[in-house]
C-alpha cells in the first residue's frame, strides 16, 4: 500500500470512528434501542453490525491474503474505486447485510459493545498502520459490487461505518424518536 493509501484508510477509519461516537454518546436505554419500524435496526443493533463486519472484513482479508495473487483482476477493481468511495456518503440504494453480519443481541450490555466497537476498530487500524502485504493483488466478493481487492476491503471499513453513521443520524431524526 502506498503512503497516501495507506492515509486515506487511516483517515477513514479515525473520522468515522469520531463520528460513530459522537452520534451515540450520552443516549439514553430507550434511545439505544428504538426502532423506527420493527423491520429496521435500532442504534445498538448498527453498532452490533458495524463490530461483526468488521471482523468478518479483517478474517476475510487475512484468509485471502493467505492465497494466490490474481493480478489480473486489477483492472476490474480501478472501475469500482467509485462504488467503494460512494458508500458512506448516501443512503439511496439499500444494500442487506451478510447473515452472519446481522445484529442478534449478541451484547446486552452497552458499555460493553461500545469497548468491543473500539476494539475492532484499533486492530483494524494496527493492521492498515504495519501491513506490508500486496493488498491489491488480492480479491473477495462484495455481496452488491463483485470482487474488491483487499486495500478497497480497508478503505470500505470506513466508509461502511459512515454508511451506518447516517441511518443512526436518520433514526435520531425520526418522529418517534425518545426525547433526551
Amino acid at each position: 500500500m502506498e503512503e497516501q493509501e495507506r492515509r486515506l484508510v487511516m483517515d477513514e477509519l479515525a473520522s468515522s470512528e469520531a463520528r460513530l461516537l459522537e452520534l451515540v454518546r450520552g443516549l439514553s436505554e430507550e434511545q439505544w434501542s428504538f426502532r423506527e419500524t420493527p423491520e429496521r435496526w435500532s442504534i445498538a443493533e448498527n453498532v452490533e453490525h458495524l463490530v461483526v463486519f468488521e471482523g468478518f472484513i479483517r478474517g476475510m482479508i487475512a484468509k485471502t491474503l493467505e492465497g494466490a495473487a490474481e493480478p489480473e483482476k486489477s483492472g476490474l477493481a480501478a472501475a469500482k474505486e467509485h462504488l467503494v468511495l460512494g458508500v458512506g456518503k448516501d443512503r439511496s440504494t439499500k444494500l442487506k447485510a451478510r447473515a452472519a453480519a446481522s445484529p442478534v443481541g449478541r451484547w446486552t450490555d452497552r458499555l460493553e459493545l461500545m469497548a468491543e466497537l473500539r476494539g475492532a476498530r484499533a486492530e483494524t487500524v494496527a493492521f492498515a498502520a504495519e501491513t506490508e502485504a500486496d493488498l491489491h493483488g488480492h480479491f473477495f466478493p462484495h455481496i452488491a459490487f463483485g470482487d474488491l481487492d483487499c486495500y478497497q476491503w480497508l478503505v470500505l471499513v470506513g466508509r461502511h461505518s459512515d454508511r451506518h453513521a447516517l441511518q443512526i443520524e436518520e433514526i435520531k431524526a425520526h418522529v418517534g424518536f425518545p426525547a433526551s
